[in-house]
């Protein structure tokens, strides 16, 4: 028997959770809903995705064209649980009707950790959300920190973790944000709120992060630096980043040097709009001296917790225990492992 999941938000995240929904043997996609009669809803219908909307706003998809299903509430009450893929504040104002509904949500990260009974990485903390009714997948950047930061711990002590986050300015689609020709200091004051977030999965890790914004859209650029016990070599880490789940390393001999490189390669290879929800490290910054680990990865950030919020699904229904339930999304959605080129 499948679960049956509605989207509401079909933006940047919710379309692809939408799309990863429909691969899914073990799930239905009821439907998606959307605010405003623009493209990205006349495009949904186009896919034959149900589309529902806001009482108040049949008039403007009527006067666009645009076939509707339903209601969102209508939607909801259909659904087993709801993914909230709505901009960033607006699902903590939709959790009183997901509540009153008494339908199970799953937020995401631009939410403060409090909108959920616990915050979510698959690859960190599975187990934890088994039976809650109310999750957060963590943003894009705290999913890449997490998933890295837990491949190291599951093989060496972590002792402490540094982090330097260039971020995107902005997703291609958002055509009114800058900054266009400036590094800004996102915030100015340390730790940044990427530190915090981490900690609501790994909550005694020893994490201070800072970060920039800078003027591209592609993908964000970490710099880490973790101290563990022992001083394992290069190869021992880079082996155990791409033994994992969801890390793609990238070789020297590649030439891949760039966040350009990476997504013109996922381009070549095919991927839907060049989506790379894996994390890439570039194998050839991985240095190890005294117990300290430095690496540099990106971060997908439009893509990279699509995966994440398939397994949350299972996970908070005990349909499948973790390592089988990463498999199977993995293995649906097409992502990689090991070594990209």
């Amino acid at each position: 028997m499948k679960i049956k999941v509605s989207v509401n938000g079909y933006g940047t995240i919710g379309k692809r959770i939408a799309d990863a929904i429909m691969k899914q043997p073990d799930m239905e996609l009821v439907g998606v809903s959307k605010l405003n009669a623009d493209y990205e809803a006349a495009i949904a219908v186009r896919k034959g995705i149900k589309l529902y909307i806001d009482e108040s706003s049949k008039e403007n998809f009527k006067k666009a064209g645009i076939e509707v299903a339903g209601t969102k509430v209508e939607m909801i009450n259909d659904s087993q649980i709801v993914i909230d893929a709505t901009p960033d504040g607006i699902g903590a104002k939709n959790k009183a009707l997901y509540v009153s509904m008494k339908k199970p949500a799953i937020f995401q990260g631009g939410e403060d950790a409090d909108v959920a009974e616990a915050s979510f990485s698959a690859l960190c903390n599975y187990d934890e959300v088994k039976g809650k009714n109310y999750v957060r997948v963590v943003s894009c950047n705290t999913t890449g920190m997490l998933r890295v930061i837990c491949a190291l711990k599951n093989s060496f002590k972590v002792r402490k973790v540094r982090v330097v986050l260039i971020r995107r300015a902005a997703d291609p689609r958002e055509v009114k944000k800058g900054p266009i020709n400036s590094i800004l200091l996102n915030p100015v004051e340390l730790p940044s709120h990427h530190a915090v977030d981490v900690k609501t999965v790994l909550k005694d890790l020893d994490i201070l992060t800072m970060a920039y914004v800078v003027p591209t859209t592609l993908m964000h650029v970490h710099a880490l630096m973790v101290q563990v016990d022992g001083n394992p070599n290069r190869e021992e880490i880079i082996n155990v980043l791409e033994s994992s789940r969801r890390i793609l390393g990238v070789s020297k001999e590649s030439k891949i040097a760039s966040t350009a490189e990476i997504v013109e390669t996922f381009r070549d290879i095919g991927r839907i709009r060049y989506d790379v929800p894996e994390v890439v490290f570039f194998e050839d910054s991985v240095h190890s001296s005294n117990g300290e680990i430095f690496l540099t990865y990106a971060v997908h950030q439009e893509s990279i917790v699509v995966p994440e919020n398939i397994d949350a699904i299972r996970a908070m229904f005990g349909l499948k225990e973790k390592e089988e339930s990463i498999s199977l999304t993995d293995s649906t959605l097409g992502l990689l492992r090991g070594r990209l080129v």
